[in-house]
């Protein structure tokens, strides 16, 4: 028979087990594998950065990343199941400057790009160099601005994205130039193009420099805050008199709004952990993109860099007119 003492040890004991609960289980995170949703196809830059981002943090978290390709509407589709997903830390997203910031503008969405989603940490950004036919009568950025307003009309750039897009919209407004936009479905054929002189410039990634220096295409200029150390030949277009001109496209990781503080400072020391990792940081070198530094690895540093970018933006979307492709 329990004693009144011993019953109301057995219930301090069983309170004490209760309220540890909660703490048990988030020490406890993960305790199975986690989904990385990637909203763009498999073989991509973006599927790539991710692969190398789930091989790292899965050592630090002892659970497997698995990714999952959810493509369409310029990644709207595949952020949108993040938007609805569990907060629970099992459903998380690679996301960029299109799915957390363009898409807002570009698309009537059932979720707010900015607010619906807790901010894990910014990876890497993705500097953007403008290239032009070698055959050009140009030899910097400074001469083919003034070479684009003599010739108003007679240039064509090429347009892979609705980013970039509005990016050479941006560049026409920011130089007083005028010239021809054509659309293209990739990178890839707007490159062959620029080779073959079809077109006079376009904007494309580092992952094109091979070809500048083999001498089939010219780059003028990069959008990047600082020269690129895969290429420190090629200035910025803030050192040639345009620094509105510095962006850079980025990714970064987020989860599902409502996601515990206790889970997102777990992922995102292992986020930090794994962008320390030199073997990590040489394959996303070789990507062409280029990781945050050190003390910009913060959820708060990637809330503020999303409404940033969506306060510059959105903005000039609305006054270009520019809608998704």
């Amino acid at each position: 028979m329990m004693t009144r003492r011993h019953f109301l040890t057995a219930s301090a004991a069983g309170g004490l087990a209760f309220a540890s609960a909660p703490i048990t289980r988030a020490q406890a995170y993960p305790s199975r594998p986690i989904t990385m949703v990637v909203p763009y196809p498999a073989g991509g830059l973006a599927d790539a950065v991710a692969r190398v981002l789930a091989e790292q943090i899965r050592g630090s978290l002892g659970q497997p990343i698995i990714i999952e390709n959810v493509s369409g509407a310029d990644g709207s589709i595949g952020t949108g199941r993040v938007a609805r997903a569990k907060p629970d830390g099992y459903t998380i997203e690679l996301g960029s400057i299109s799915t957390h910031m363009l898409n807002g503008a570009f698309y009537s969405l059932p979720y707010d790009v900015v607010n619906d989603f807790a901010p894990i940490s910014p990876l890497a950004t993705l500097p953007y160099v403008l290239f032009g036919r070698k055959t050009m009568p140009v030899k910097d950025l400074t001469e083919l601005i003034a070479w684009l307003k003599a010739n108003p009309n007679k240039a064509s750039a090429g347009l892979t994205s609705s980013f970039l897009r509005l990016a050479t919209a941006f560049f026409q407004k920011e130089t007083g130039t005028q010239f021809t936009l054509v659309p293209y479905r990739g990178s890839a054929p707007a490159i062959q193009d620029l080779v073959a002189g079809q077109i006079d410039m376009s904007f494309d990634t580092p992952v094109q420099l091979p070809l500048m220096r083999a001498g089939s295409i010219k780059a003028y200029a990069t959008t990047s805050d600082a020269r690129s150390a895969l290429a420190p030949d090629i200035p910025t277009f803030g050192e040639m008199g345009l620094p509105a001109f510095s962006y850079l496209p980025w990714y970064a990781l987020f989860a599902p709004k409502g996601t515990p503080k206790e889970i997102i400072d777990r992922l995102n020391a292992a986020v930090v952990q794994a962008l320390a990792d030199p073997a990590a940081r040489s394959r996303l070198a070789n990507l062409g993109v280029e990781i945050f530094p050190r003390e910009r690895q913060t959820p708060e540093a990637l809330g503020a860099l999303v409404k940033a970018d969506a306060e510059k933006w959105w903005p000039l979307i609305k006054e270009f007119g520019i809608k998704a492709e």
